[in-house]
């Protein structure tokens, strides 16, 4: 019987991201407390080409991608191992994905509907992003800590990373993977289920 308590699983995802030690007082003590990076209040129009922001993700997990659909590297291959992490929470009411468009000169609304169709997604718990150019940048170097910006040099005209970021209900990020690779696809996966499973 030796060993049988503490034998649950407590495994928990680290906080990523810049922090800052803010003192306050607590019942008359001065204590440190540490604020982490979260994602702030934001406004995108979706695939439907409704305004959504942060409330969209409340009281749920999400994972976060930068992407445009002309896109002729890394994108497809992203979109296909995204798939896999939709199929396996498809349903959950706790469970979101936003795939942010960094090219909202091409990728408008009605455009990101027919990419979603294509995919053969439905309904609105993968909302596909576009909007304000600078903000979208902002937002992803910023707060979800991945490369996105406009390059002419590059194929497709812009540079960004193949990050899948794990957001909590909290807005702080818990996870970066590679979304180029089923090795980093299936890893979020997991982790996804670990997070989840904090607010159990």
């Amino acid at each position: 019987m030796l060993g049988v308590l503490g034998c649950k699983d407590d495994k928990k995802l680290p906080i990523l991201g810049e922090r800052d030690a803010v003192k306050k007082m607590v019942d008359g003590k001065e204590v440190v407390d540490t604020v982490y990076n979260t994602i702030p209040a934001f406004s995108f129009v979706n695939q439907e080409g409704d305004t959504v922001s942060e409330k969209i993700v409340e009281g749920k997990i999400y994972v976060a991608d930068f992407f445009f659909t002309t896109c002729p590297t890394i994108c497809p291959v992203m979109k296909r191992q995204m798939i896999k992490v939709y199929n396996q929470y498809k349903g959950n009411p706790q469970v979101m994905i936003l795939s942010h468009s960094i090219d909202p000169d091409h990728d408008t609304p009605q455009v990101l509907k027919k990419f979603a169709s294509d995919l053969g997604i439905e309904g609105n718990q993968w909302q596909f992003l576009t909007g304000n150019k600078e903000k979208i940048f902002e937002i992803g170097q910023t707060n979800y800590l991945v490369t996105a910006k406009e390059d002419k040099t590059a194929d497709g005209g812009y540079i960004h990373g193949g990050a899948f970021i794990l957001i909590d209900k909290d807005k702080r990020v818990r996870g970066m993977y590679d979304g180029t690779t089923e090795e980093g696809t299936q890893k979020l996966i997991a982790d996804m289920k670990i997070l989840l499973d904090e607010y159990k």
